[in-house]
């Protein structure tokens, strides 16, 4: 599934190239994804000039002034921008096409059709999908005294209370897994036992995983390609995540793997305490 990173770098590869830029059609061949198109799509969206493109947590935010496209990747869902002298006909799951007066075409791709394209009319902030996320992990609100606060008396495991969004943001499976093994925090260790000088150090992993994973183009384990159609190289870069059975490149213990609230985790029993 495409996490914070993968829809960080696909929104820095569109933003220069549309904003400013008037909506002049709109193709949606397949409706039904995990949330239908809306049946006015085309009517809404025609006309009207892309503002700004944002990202909240996993949701590009494309402003239009007069309302907000909210865009989900889903589990296998990507946002090709292509000139007009390189469209290409649409495959099977390009479900949705934006074309722009510029002559540009950004394309939704979505093969498992759980991704989303939305309309907001109204404050985007307020939209049930938004309004109850928490701070952005890689701001200055996401720190180790809000996470300190966050966890007290939470006995859940501190892996599963960094992917609950209404306490931090995007930080998904991948980058969960990554993370604490940079901060040598074990990811079964109850939450509400890590005192404010670990949760801080785990603030910091977080960002610097996060902003490492954008730099290197995000991870692509099966669909998952930028804007460009380039896919990311973060997956070669993994310490614990998917290295069940290998070497710790720490300490060289073996990586172990166990569940956690029906997600895979990956740690080193050695260096994560």
């Amino acid at each position: 599934m495409p996490e914070l990173p993968e829809v960080e770098v696909i929104r820095r590869g569109i933003v220069s190239r549309l904003e400013g830029q008037r909506v002049a059609a709109v193709t949606v061949r397949n409706s039904h994804m995990r949330w239908p198109v809306p049946p006015d799509l085309g009517q809404t969206l025609v006309g009207l000039v892309i503002g700004k493109v944002m990202r909240r947590g996993k949701y590009l935010l494309f402003d239009c002034v007069r309302g907000t496209l909210i865009v989900h990747l889903g589990m296998s869902g990507s946002l090709r921008l292509l000139p007009a002298t390189a469209i290409t006909a649409p495959q099977k799951h390009d479900h949705v096409d934006l074309a722009f007066e510029n002559g540009m075409i950004l394309r939704f791709r979505d093969p498992r059709r759980f991704g989303a394209l939305l309309w907001s009319s109204t404050d985007v902030t307020c939209h049930k999908l938004l309004a109850q996320l928490g701070p952005e992990p890689l701001t200055e609100a996401f720190n180790g005294n809000l996470l300190y606060k966050k966890t007290r008396r939470r006995s859940a495991s501190i892996k599963e209370v960094l992917m609950n969004s209404r306490i931090v943001v995007g930080v998904g499976n991948i980058y969960a897994n990554e993370a604490l093994f940079q901060a040598g925090i074990n990811p079964t260790t109850a939450a509400g036992r890590l005192g404010l000088s670990r949760c801080a150090k785990l603030t910091r992993a977080v960002k610097d995983t996060l902003n490492l994973a954008i730099e290197a183009g995000g991870s692509t384990l099966r669909d998952f390609v930028g804007s460009d159609g380039n896919p990311g190289c973060f997956q070669q870069r993994y310490l614990v995540y998917g290295r069940t059975g290998q070497s710790c490149r720490k300490c060289g213990t073996n990586i172990k793997q166990i569940r956690q609230g029906q997600r895979s985790s990956f740690y080193c029993p050695h260096c994560q305490r």
